[in-house]
């Protein structure tokens, strides 16, 4: 008798085996807490801006775009697997192929034509997420260091007097943010500590207070290292460097209060670099930094390093 037919067969322990691996999938699909409804974002969290679902686009096209590519690859495979397997009656060997022209254009143009598909779609994408073209309702300078965040909330706001434009401790921002900055801003602020929770929910870190429906320009500087900053609701996220300044802008239309970290290591205690954005009506949002300057949290906090002359060389060359 064949040894494939007795109760010592090889076939019985590789089903076992594959039975055993299609039930740890199924757990591991089911277990991660998705609905149905969490699906169509693959991973991603619910948008909270006007701006994030352009990201989720992106993000699912790519998802749909590997998809279809993994499933054609899967498919050859498994149908060269199949049907050029070596037969049982014949030993020879198959005529053998040593160059085939139209197969070697084929898995040459289809890969860039993937790329260049993709890289249009990025480079639109980044390019809308960037712009800077209309003039922001509220500027905040998100300022990075080790190991916590401070805002400085550039504003009229009563009790407090300066002006943004001239304060020395905003000489890290370039002139071309200080030109949109409201005339005399004396401005309020706020900043953490590792320590610092969320007095509502107890989250750790401090608290960024946006106002919603109003578009928000997000002037990212650091004091030290690297830093990155991201609201992950928010879907977008930029480093925070030294010496340079970047910016983008986003429209909160989800009011709520919404976790933010460091997705940069930037040393020891980077895990602690957390904080969160409190997202409320524009009236709230007024009361609150009159709240802060009754504290006395009144103009501006240091945004950081000055922009070195090469940088500043290279915004002038641009403009």
């Amino acid at each position: 008798m064949s040894p494939y037919g007795s109760d010592r067969s090889p076939r019985r322990p590789m089903r076992r085996k594959l039975l055993q691996a299609l039930t740890a999938g199924l757990v591991l699909a089911t277990a991660t807490g998705c609905t149905y409804k969490d699906f169509p974002r693959l991973g991603m969290p619910t948008p909270t801006t006007e701006e994030a679902p352009r990201i989720l686009s992106l993000w699912q096209g790519s998802w749909a775009a590997a998809l279809v590519t993994g499933v054609l690859v899967w498919g050859l495979i498994l149908w060269s697997a199949f049907f050029h397997r070596r037969s049982r009656t014949k030993v020879e060997v198959p005529p053998q192929t040593r160059y085939n022209m139209p197969i070697e254009a084929l898995y040459t143009v289809v890969p860039l034509i993937i790329v260049s598909v993709l890289f249009y779609f990025t480079a639109r994408d980044e390019t809308k997420l960037l712009s800077l073209d209309k003039k922001p309702d509220v500027t905040v300078n998100v300022v990075g260091f080790q190991w916590s965040w401070g805002f400085n909330y550039i504003e009229n706001v009563d009790g407090s007097t300066g002006d943004a434009s001239t304060d020395k401790n905003l000489d890290a921002i370039p002139n071309r943010f200080k030109e949109q900055f409201p005339a005399n801003a004396g401005g309020v602020y706020d900043v953490g500590t590792p320590a610092t929770k969320n007095p509502q929910n107890g989250n750790p870190g401090p608290t960024l207070w946006l106002p919603k429906g109003k578009t928000v320009r997000f002037i990212l500087t650091s004091r030290d290292v690297i830093h990155s900053f991201w609201v992950v609701p928010f879907l977008m996220k930029q480093d925070v460097i030294p010496g340079h300044t970047n910016s983008f802008q986003v429209t909160p239309n989800k009011e709520g209060t919404f976790m933010g970290k460091c997705a940069e290591l930037c040393g020891v205690d980077h895990s602690r670099m957390l904080f969160n954005v409190k997202v409320v009506s524009p009236e709230r949002y007024e009361a609150h930094l009159k709240e802060l300057a009754e504290k006395g949290q009144t103009g501006y906090v240091p945004a950081g390093i000055e922009q070195t002359d090469h940088e500043k060389n290279r915004e002038t060359n641009n403009l």
